[in-house]
This record gives C-alpha cells, sequence and structure tokens, in this order.
C-alpha cells in the first residue's frame, strides 16, 4: 500500500488529525494508527497513568544520559570524602566508600531496566505459549502444564527467587533467570483463560474446517487475541520484578559489587541509615517511585486494553 502526500499532510494539523478520526480507513496502516490514537486518547484520561508514564519515560531518559548527568564515576571509591552530606558538589551526598551517591542512583537505573527487559523477553512468550497451548489443547496437556504452574504459584514469588538465585549462584544473570522462572506462571494462567474463551469461538470452528492446524490457529487466531491483556499483566508485574530484583541484590545475590543496583545499594546504606541516611534513602526512594510508576501505568493499560479488566 502506497501513501500520498495527499493522505498525510505533517505540516497541516488538521489534515493529520482528519486522517486519523476517517470514518473508513484506507488500509492496514491508517487503520493501525487509528487505534493507536484512539488507545492514547483513552490512556490520557487516566491523570495518575500519565504520571506513572513520565516517570517511566524520565527513567528511560536518564538511564541512557547518564554519563551526561555527571561526571562522577559510580565505580571509583574516594575514602577521603566518605558519607559526605548532600551538597553542590554531590547531589545526594556520597556513601561509605566515597562515591557518588546521585551517580550510582542513576547508573543503578540501568541496571533496573536491563533486568526489566529481560525478565520481560522471556516470560512474556513463555508463559503466552504455555498459557495458549494449554487452553487449546485440554485434557492430559493442560493438566500436565498447569499443574506445573502451580507448583510454581504455590510458593511466593520472592521466596521462590531467592531458592532458585541461591541455587544457582549469584551474579545478574542468574538473578534474572531466578526472577525469570518466577515470573512467568501468572502470564501462563491468564492466557489459559483467554485461550478457553476463544478456542470455542465461531471464527476459530470456520478456520479449523478450512484446514488450518493447530500451530497455525494458536500462532496466527488465538495468541495476537491474548495479547493486549498480557501486555497489561507483565506492565503490572513489573513492581514486583523490581522489588523482587532489588530484594536479591539487597541479599548479595544480584548485581555484585562495586557495579551500582539500587537493592545492593540499600543494603551497603543500612548500617548508616541513622548517620547518613542519604545513602539508603536514595536507592529506597527510585525503587518505590519506578514500582508505583508501572503500577499507575498498568491500571490505566487496563482500561485501554482490557476494558472487560475494569468493569
Amino acid at each position: 500500500m502506497t501513501i500520498s502526500t495527499e493522505d498525510i499532510d505533517s505540516t497541516n494539523p488538521g489534515g493529520f488529525r482528519s486522517w486519523l478520526r476517517a470514518p473508513e480507513p484506507q488500509g492496514w496502516f491508517q487503520s493501525s494508527m487509528q487505534q493507536i490514537h484512539q488507545g492514547w486518547l483513552k490512556f490520557s484520561l487516566h491523570p495518575l497513568g500519565l504520571v506513572g508514564l513520565f516517570i517511566i519515560v524520565l527513567l528511560i531518559v536518564v538511564a541512557t544520559a547518564a554519563p551526561l548527568l555527571t561526571s562522577y564515576d559510580p565505580i571509583v571509591q574516594d575514602m577521603a570524602g566518605r558519607l559526605a552530606p548532600p551538597s553542590a558538589a554531590h547531589f545526594l551526598g556520597t556513601d561509605n566508600f566515597g562515591r557518588d551517591v546521585f551517580a550510582r542512583v542513576i547508573y543503578g537505573a540501568r541496571t533496573t531496566l536491563y533486568i526489566i527487559m529481560l525478565v520481560t523477553i522471556i516470560v512474556a512468550p513463555l508463559g503466552l505459549l504455555i498459557g495458549t497451548v494449554s487452553g487449546y489443547f485440554g485434557g492430559i496437556v493442560d493438566e500436565i502444564l498447569m499443574r506445573v504452574t502451580d507448583i510454581f504459584l504455590s510458593f511466593p514469588g520472592l521466596v521462590l527467587a531467592l531458592g532458585f538465585a541461591a541455587a544457582l549462584g549469584p551474579g545478574i544473570t542468574n538473578a534474572i533467570i531466578a526472577i525469570s522462572l518466577t515470573a512467568w506462571p501468572p502470564i501462563a494462567r491468564l492466557a489459559r483463560a483467554e485461550t478457553l474463551s476463544l478456542r470455542k469461538a465461531d471464527y476459530i470452528a470456520a478456520v479449523r474446517l478450512q484446514g488450518a492446524t493447530s500451530l497455525a490457529i494458536i500462532t496466527r487466531h488465538i495468541l495476537p487475541m491474548c495479547i493486549p491483556s498480557v501486555i497489561v499483566r507483565v506492565t503490572l508485574n513489573m513492581a514486583g520484578i523490581i522489588i523482587t530484583a532489588a530484594g536479591l541484590g539487597f541479599l548479595g545475590l544480584g548485581a555484585q559489587p562495586p557495579w551500582p543496583e539500587w537493592g545492593s545499594m540499600a543494603a551497603s546504606g543500612r548500617e548508616f541509615m541513622l548517620d547518613s541516611p542519604w545513602v539508603i534513602a536514595a536507592p529506597g526512594i527510585a525503587i518505590a517511585l519506578v514500582s508505583l510508576a508501572f503500577n499507575l501505568v498498568g491500571d490505566a493499560l487496563r482500561d485501554v486494553l482490557d476494558p472487560r479488566g475494569s468493569e
């Protein structure tokens, strides 16, 4: 499909808005853009969701531009300036090794985003695949997959992650694996519930009569319908992922020193929290703010992508 400049005139805002609001979209591109536009309009009706989105965007910008925001190395120690209070030279003070706390917090945002990104890449497809296969085939396949899922769900996520991390050993890679092994079951349960409501739909029966294989039905017709709910669930799970990662770091099972990570920063600052509270307050506030932001965005996305969940 070709899109002419007459269809989208970037210099004419009125023309662009009319193109987005056209009652009969011309092709998949215009239809997709109209859906995104409608979704954004619904999302913008949630002020708290916008606040959460702002915090997340700010986190990404800060993590990306960390070298431009501070001249301090987050790893280099300066024992002569240890536990210095907040000042013009050090916005958030220094820690017990003389490292700039502000620099460690913003570089720690990179670690947090790295964990979130990799865990999401692992758990979303895994949970979606297990849930759809279980719900579509049913029978013994459903029993086996759901009993395995129930075993994982029977333990608190943080406790199970601690067990896996202790078995695998300390390190950020092992922490990501441990968190991923505990984060997929809720997604699988959700995908299974969605699949159970879809597998007997008329359009699925029509596709099956046309000779489509089970693999084609699952990948082309069921998985796409489950994605919106999974996106909402993954977004709401981000807060738990962040807290779990911080918990592993706090116990020494996550990112290893001297690399900055919010959980390990809180652990190293706890013995100085009375005399030098900024050492533990900065990473603690960062964890709380980012976790809250993902919860706010997840609540707004639930109303946008899954209206049934808000009824």
